[in-house]
């Protein structure tokens, strides 16, 4: 099993978009540093305390700053961009970063975000959407002209080379990476639906959330959607699992800096509220047990049985029990939250992960 990070773009509303995006730098070079593999970074339109309209400000800077840590979009909502505009965008992020970007895709689901680009969640646009604007950047990353591609949503025309050729004009947006860089689908919901398209396609799966309980009905959507398309599923070893971590000596010490920090603020003032609502509410899905009623699903519910908090031992029996509820998966990616209330107990947190805690569960090695 390996390690990285995911970075939503979690910041209290009293932040300056300046601090935010520097404490978001800061934590990706000391991962860098530490030797963590890759960090994802999400994007959001209309949340305070997600102020990130999109992960490329920080990847460019990231990859001038950083040696070897991968970088990925974690993840771009497609239903929000212009698929054409996006498809260059991440040519040119990809010959950049000389072939070290990810490129993680999702629908999108923040209410505010979808009633702004008029999205109608309900009918299912904004997976219709999705899939027609993933078609359309691969078409492009791979079109000869003249050729056209006619959707629902987006029409493209592509001219051939000859056309435009006396004024120096054609299609330019060929990755470095060959025929792309890797994709990943990220999903929080149980038998997601939109897994099913990474089973279809053999793109990286990323888990946001659910509890254990739940967790191995995604890779069950996942092989759904492969055996739909005629192919294998991925390896799990390319399976993302995402996870709120903290770590200190004790238990006792652990527990105590949660309840009064950031990760217990977060939660209590933006996450629990938010995924509590909507038309999927994730946080009934976040329970160790399909019988635990959904009213038990507290904030000291989730501080016990989903988050990894705790010593080193502790955490490892925790991230080892998470392992063996869904079958096995290859990475654990550690939430990035805006601690600048305890910037060294973060840093130790992620020290600890790395140099106590998988060292622990180093057997662990998913197919």
């Amino acid at each position: 099993m390996k390690a990285g990070l995911l970075i939503m773009g979690n910041h209290a509303p009293e932040r300056s978009k300046l601090q935010a995006h520097q404490w978001d730098l800061d934590t990706i070079i000391m991962g860098d540093k530490m030797g963590y593999e890759e960090v994802w970074i999400g994007e959001h339109f209309a949340a305070l305390w997600e102020p990130l309209p999109t992960a490329e400000f920080i990847i460019t800077q990231a990859l001038m700053k950083t040696k070897r840590i991968r970088l990925g979009t974690g993840v771009y909502l497609l239903p929000f961009h212009h698929p054409v505009d996006l498809a260059h965008r991440i040519s040119y992020l990809d010959h950049l970063s000389q072939g070290r970007i990810m490129i993680g895709i999702g629908s999108g689901a923040l209410p505010v975000d979808i009633r702004l680009f008029n999205i109608n969640y309900e009918a299912g646009q904004h997976r219709e959407m999705t899939r027609e604007a993933l078609e359309v950047m691969l078409f492009l990353w791979q079109a000869k002209g003249p050729s056209q591609y006619k959707g629902k949503y987006w029409t493209v025309n592509v001219p051939s080379d000859d056309e435009f050729a006396h004024m120096k004009l054609k299609i330019n947006c060929e990755p470095f990476t060959k025929p792309h860089p890797p994709i990943a689908v990220a999903a929080g919901s149980p038998h997601s639906q939109t897994l099913k398209l990474a089973g279809e396609r053999g793109y990286i799966p990323l888990t946001l959330g659910l509890g254990s309980a739940y967790l191995a009905s995604q890779w069950d959507s996942l092989e759904e959607g492969a055996r739909a398309a005629g192919r294998k599923p991925p390896p799990r070893s390319t399976w993302r699992v995402v996870r709120d971590v903290w770590i200190d000596d004790t238990d006792e010490k652990a527990f105590k800096a949660v309840r009064k920090g950031m990760m217990w603020r977060a939660w209590t003032e933006y996450l629990y509220p938010v995924w509590s609502s909507g038309p999927q509410p994730i946080i009934p899905s976040m329970k160790h047990d399909v019988s635990v009623p959904d009213s038990a699903v507290t904030m000291n519910y989730i501080l016990e049985n989903v988050w990894l908090v705790g010593s080193p031992d502790t955490v490892a029996r925790k991230l080892r029990e998470l392992y063996n509820m869904a079958g096995g998966f290859g990475m654990i990616l550690l939430m990035v939250l805006d601690h600048f209330d305890d910037p060294k107990g973060w840093e130790k947190t992620m020290r600890l992960f790395k140099e106590e805690v998988m060292p622990r569960v180093a057997d662990l090695k998913p197919k």
